[in-house]
Order: C-alpha cells, then structure tokens, then sequence
C-alpha cells in the first residue's frame, strides 16, 4: 500500500483497498451546527476546548448511553448499570491498542481471516496468534473448541479473546448463536483457568447492518455472568473518522480503571471539544444520519454485488460480505491474488491504464494458519470510498487480468 500511495494518481487510478468511508456519507454541514451548538452553549459544554477527564465527557456517556438504550439490541437500563462506559483518547483503535498495552503479552485467540492492521501491531508486541476459521456466520465455535482444547499447557498463555462482529476483511456478520458460543466458550476456558479472561467484541461496522433481511445483531453483556465480555465502539462509520470516538462498554473494574489511566497518560482525553460535537449529533441527529449511511451502502453494495458477478463470476469460489459495513471478501477456484501474482502485477502496472489498488488475501489471514494455501486465492474488495461508477471500471479491468493470466 505504501509503495501504491507514493505514486497513486488521484481521479485515475482506482483505489479498492483503503477501507475510508465514502465521503458522501460524512454530514459536514451538521458538524459546522455541532460546533456553534456547543459554543454557544458554556453552561452545559463546560470548559469544552480545555483539558477532559480520562474517562470521556459526561455529556458524551450520558448520550451513548441513551443511544444505546433506543437501540436495544440486548442492551437494557439494567445491563448498562452494571457496565462502565468510557471513552478511548483516539477513535476505537486507541481502545483496541489499550487492550494490547494492558494484557500481558501471549495467546490472542482471534478469526482467521482477521483484521490484519491490528493483528500485526499485536505481533509487533510480541502477542501470539491462535487464528480460528470463520465462515458466514463469523469464528466457527466448534474449531474455537478444538483450538483451545489443543493448546494444552500452552492455556495459561491466553491473554484476551478478539473477536469482530463484522468482519474486516470478509464482512461476515458474527450470528447472535455464534457470539453467543464465543463468550461460553471463553467462559468455560476462564473457569478451567481459574481467571478471568477478557472477550473483546470489536463493533466497529455493527451500526452498518445495512440489508433488510438481515436483523441488528444483539449484545451478549447482559449474559456474562463472569464479567468477562468488553464491547468496543466508533462514531467513525456512521459520522466521520476524523472525530476519532471511540468507546468501550464492560464490566467495572481494574482493567477498565488501567485503561482510563492509560487514557490519561495518552494526553488526558480525546479532544473534548469534539467529544462534545458527537454529544450533540447524538441528542439531535443520529437515528437520521444512520438511515441515510445504511441506505447509501446498501444500494452501494447491491451494485457492486452484480459487478461482482458479471465480471469475475466464471473464476469465483465463494463471495462473503456486502450486507453489512463496507467490504466483500473474495475467493477464487484457482487465481491467485497475492503480491507476486499474474493478477496483482497486471492490476499494478497502470501506465496507459487505471492502476486498482485491493488487499490481497495473504495479509488478512495467517501465514501458519489453516486458510493459509486459500489466502493466495483472496482479496478484500472496499466499496467504502470509491463512487459506484469507478468500482464497476475496476472490476471490468479485474476481469481483464483475469483473462489475461487466469487458468
């Protein structure tokens, strides 16, 4: 990706690959209307371009919370008073890095294919990786059990659970049974280990179930009786990730307090002023602006759905994604995708023509896991960014190196 962005020529080449949001989605004009709000209003955005406490803005808890509420989604007043609600120092990857600086460094049982960005920096701390294949329905709780059984004394190592609700790359979407099955499982392995090891559900795209059929998934905390499971949240997909809010929801207690210190020791709090913009969006506008998002990608994805098809159909194995977030994960019968493939160099080379930019397959998944012979034969597609017009060309020009270097 590096090597594309120092020479990628905006308006020509085709970018498939950055997972940003499309910028039609990004409501700058109620931002403008945010922001006079609370300016204009000292009384009830208290010191709002000063210093915040680590924890987050009152306002801000106080309107998730209540978002939180309208949605349901398994999350009752009951459950939320039990639960502690803070706000991360920078979007939802500066919670997702807390958990990495907290948990002491071993096991991180994870879904193979999984979010690469994360993963690397986890291997970069020197965290292992006990990758479970996923299919349609997210992590497969039969191999999670095979897994964890198979580790044998190596248990002791198991540092925290990561577990995607959508996921990036493939878009599938965890089933209520299947998360369900996660947290017993993760359960009974802490009751096994006599500890408490924390299940961290990544919500990132959960707000971006954007098919008709397909119903909003729902909330396991209010079914952890070991006050093990931990919700982390954006306003990144559904506003702007620019405003760099992120959230986590779990039970009360010495991880939540270190990840409030460590907030403190990030620089004090996200930049309060913004946290109290997302305060006000969520009062008046949110319900909207999500309808609005959804409805955007969904015929979106519909679209790329059918290019998708037509284009690429005579090589495709199996197609995941595009009922939720802003991804469709590819498999090919025999095509490679990898880096030093016919197909990628073809879709490389630009010149006279449209360099397309995608995330091969063997980034997400892991080198010594089971998907790894499939993962030379996968790609993540991004319809997020690109305009519809622009990802039917790439896919046309897909379908061209296809031809040109396929079996």
């Amino acid at each position: 990706m590096a090597e594309f962005a120092r020479d990628f020529r905006d308006g020509f080449d085709i970018n498939l690959g950055v997972g940003y949001v499309n910028e039609r989605t990004i409501p700058a004009r109620l931002f403008v209307e945010a922001l006079a709000a609370v300016a204009a209003d000292p009384a009830r955005y208290r010191q709002a371009f000063n210093y915040g406490g680590p924890e987050g803005s009152p306002n801000l808890i106080r309107s998730l919370r209540a978002f939180l509420l309208r949605r349901g989604a398994g999350l009752d007043e009951a459950t939320l008073d039990r639960k502690r609600l803070i706000i991360g120092p920078c979007g939802a990857m500066s919670i997702l890095e807390g958990f990495a600086e907290i948990c002491a460094p071993g096991i991180v049982v994870t879904s193979d294919p999984g979010y690469y960005i994360y993963l690397d920096a986890l291997e970069r701390r020197d965290f292992r990786l006990l990758a479970v294949p996923e299919d349609d329905e997210g992590m497969r709780a039969d191999l999670l059990e095979e897994k964890l059984a198979a580790l044998g004394s190596a248990a002791s190592q198991v540092s925290f659970f990561y577990v995607m609700t959508v996921s990036n790359p493939t878009g599938a979407i965890l089933s209520d049974r299947r998360r369900r099955a996660v947290l017993q499982a993760a359960a009974r392995f802490s009751e096994a280990q006599g500890r408490r090891v924390p299940v961290l559900f990544d919500l990132a795209y959960e707000w971006l179930v954007h098919a008709p059929e397909v119903p909003q998934p729902r909330s396991v905390l209010a079914e952890d009786e070991l006050g093990i499971a931990y919700e982390a949240g954006t306003l990144s997909k559904i506003l702007a990730p620019s405003l760099r809010i992120g959230y986590l929801l779990g039970p009360p207690g010495e991880l939540m307090s270190a990840m409030v210190q460590r907030t403190s020791d990030a620089g004090f709090s996200a930049p309060l002023f913004v946290q109290e913009m997302a305060s006000w969006l969520l009062d008046h506008h949110i319900e909207a602006q999500i309808r609005a998002v959804n409805e955007g990608y969904r015929q979106k994805a519909a679209a790329v759905r059918g290019g998708i098809e037509q284009n690429l159909g005579p090589w495709l194995e199996h197609c995941t994604g595009g009922s939720a977030g802003f991804y469709f994960y590819l498999t090919f019968r025999s095509l490679r995708t990898d880096p030093e493939s016919p197909f990628f160099r073809y879709l490389a080379e630009g010149g006279q023509r449209p360099r397309v930019v995608y995330i091969p397959g063997v980034y997400c998944v892991q080198p010594d896991g089971d998907l790894a012979e499939a993962g030379r034969r996968q790609l993540r597609l991004s319809y997020g960014f690109e305009e519809t017009g622009r990802i039917l060309e790439a896919l046309a020009w897909m379908r061209r190196a296809a031809e040109a270097c396929g079996d």
